[in-house]
C-alpha cells in the first residue's frame, strides 16, 4: 500500500511524463551525436580550419564538448525518468531503494524522478584530479607580469615594430603621412626618434 494518495501519484506521473517529452524532445531535435560525430570542417561548414584563427576551433571544441555533456546529462535523467515510471508500474515508486522507508511527497514533487530517501542520496563526488597537462607545464618565468619581457630580455610588441620598420614599409616617399620624406628611409620611425 502506498502511502501517496491517487491524486498526488497522478500529479507526479503526469510531471514525469511532460519531463520525459522534455528530454525526448530535445533529443529528436538535436539528433544527439551526429553533429558531434562529424568532422569540424562539417559542423561548422568551413572549407578549412587552416585559414581559420585557433582561437576560433578552440571555441568550437569548447561548444562541442559542452554540448556532449549537456547531452550526457539530459541522457542520464531521462534514464532515470523511465525507471521512475516503471517504479510507478511496478508499484515500487515512492520508496527508497537502498532502505525501503517511503520518499515523502514534497521530495517526490521536487525531484520525482528520485529514488532515494534524503538520507541514502548518492553523494556526487567531485574529483580530485588533476589535467594531465598539468605534469608537463612549467612555471612562468620569475617576474613574469607587467615588467617580464624586459627582465627577460625579450621583445614586446614595439620593439619588435621598430625592428621590422627598419627594413621598410609599403608606403612610398609620395604617400608618405611625412611630405617632405625624399626616399624610403627617411620614412621610418627611428629617423623621426632621432630629430
Amino acid at each position: 500500500m502506498s502511502h501517496l494518495t491517487k491524486s498526488q501519484l497522478s500529479k507526479l506521473e503526469h510531471s514525469l511524463l511532460e519531463e520525459k517529452e522534455g528530454f525526448e524532445q530535445h533529443f529528436a531535435e538535436e539528433e544527439p551525436g551526429a553533429e558531434l560525430t562529424e568532422s569540424l570542417r562539417v559542423s561548422t561548414g568551413e572549407l578549412s580550419a587552416v585559414d581559420n584563427h585557433p582561437a576560433d576551433v578552440g571555441t568550437e571544441t569548447f561548444e562541442r564538448s559542452r554540448d556532449m555533456a549537456i547531452n550526457e546529462n539530459l541522457d542520464n535523467q531521462l534514464d532515470q525518468v523511465n525507471q521512475a515510471l516503471e517504479r510507478i508500474q511496478t508499484g515500487e515508486y515512492g520508496k527508497c531503494l537502498t532502505c525501503g522507508a517511503e520518499i515523502p511527497f514534497e521530495r517526490l514533487e521536487a525531484i520525482p524522478y528520485t529514488a532515494y530517501c534524503i538520507d541514502h542520496t548518492p553523494e556526487s563526488t567531485v574529483s580530485d584530479a588533476r589535467p594531465v597537462e598539468e605534469q608537463v607545464m612549467t612555471l612562468p618565468p620569475k617576474g613574469a607580469g607587467e615588467h617580464r619581457q624586459q627582465n627577460a630580455g625579450r621583445f614586446d610588441d614595439a620593439d619588435a615594430w621598430h625592428t621590422v620598420e627598419e627594413f621598410g614599409n609599403s608606403d612610398s616617399p609620395a604617400m608618405a603621412a611625412k611630405r617632405d620624406a625624399k626616399d624610403y628611409n627617411s620614412l621610418t620611425v627611428d629617423e623621426d626618434s632621432a630629430e
